[in-house]
């Protein structure tokens, strides 16, 4: 515990300075998602449950890529949020901005930073930006590049339609939602659900230097919302990055590491974070 928040620290050479840091929030227990995939009548969801150790083959084949990609130094510091129902918002947000201030203390050039996130860590993520935005003093320190995989953008929408093939329940995700807002908040407080706000100038300043990355399935129940946002995102001029994935479900380029037979399959929507991180990042340096 460090000014407020925990995190895991990954890094490749530890005495030297990092070239690149991914700042990452994580979405549910993957072990609980993974067992979803084939039980859709189990509960469980985002703020609620789910550790960084959970994700450490992901996080660690992360930085792995990252250094045969052509970074010196890649590090990788994973956000561990208080869950739900024990704390509720603001706690979850006030912890992300408390440690991407220590990242940024870390590496001291924020355009050196990813921040990425999955599901509900993706919301937190998209808070995040929009909080720094109006910080006096971070508003130009907003990071290089940020990547959603499936994030969960607005928290109880009408869009948020159960598919045929998608594991999620959209009345599972309202509950475990109401339960992330407490009984202080609405939940369609645009601080809670960040796709609700609809200001494009709060999103232009929100932007990372090189713009956005969205990873995720054609299938998914967010999906509505998430194209909504890439929507408004483009009409600011912002770049955007999107691979949504035909027939694809949530959260798949993360459950597919755990769920693939042979590594380039496991690997590849990695690589693809990977590959964009190197062109945005690594190469805009040189």
């Amino acid at each position: 515990m460090q000014d407020g928040f925990r995190g895991i620290w990954i890094i490749q050479n530890a005495p030297e300075k990092p070239d690149v840091v991914v700042y990452y929030c994580h979405g549910k227990s993957f072990r609980w998602q993974l067992h979803l995939i084939t039980d859709p009548n189990i509960l469980g969801g985002g703020f609620s449950m789910g550790s960084n150790y959970f994700y450490m083959e992901f996080l660690l084949a992360w930085v792995t890529l990252l250094q045969k990609a052509g970074f010196k130094n890649p590090a990788l510091f994973a956000l561990e949020y208080s869950l739900v129902p024990d704390t509720v918002f603001p706690t979850q947000i006030e912890q992300a901005v408390a440690a991407y201030k220590h990242v940024l203390s870390v590496v001291q050039d924020p355009s050196r930073i990813c921040v990425g996130g999955d599901s509900a860590g993706g919301t937190l993520v998209l808070s995040l930006l929009l909080r720094l935005a109006d910080d006096p003093q971070y508003a130009r320190q907003v990071p290089g590049l940020a990547t959603l995989i499936s994030p969960w953008v607005v928290i109880h929408s009408e869009k948020n339609v159960n598919t045929a093939s998608d594991y999620l329940d959209s009345n599972t995700l309202h509950f475990y939602g109401s339960q992330y807002a407490g009984r202080k908040v609405s939940v369609h407080d645009p601080n809670i659900s960040p796709g609700r706000n609809r200001d494009p100038l709060h999103w232009i300043r929100a932007t990372p230097s090189y713009g956005w990355s969205f990873l995720f399935g054609s299938e998914e129940v967010l999906g509505p919302e998430i194209r909504d946002l890439i929507s408004l995102l483009k009409k600011t001029g912002a770049e955007v990055d999107v691979n949504e994935e035909f027939g694809g479900i949530h959260a798949w380029p993360v459950a597919l590491l755990y769920l693939g037979e042979i590594e380039e399959e496991r690997l590849k929507r990695l690589k693809k974070i990977v590959d964009l991180m190197r062109v945005k990042i690594l190469l805009e340096k040189i």
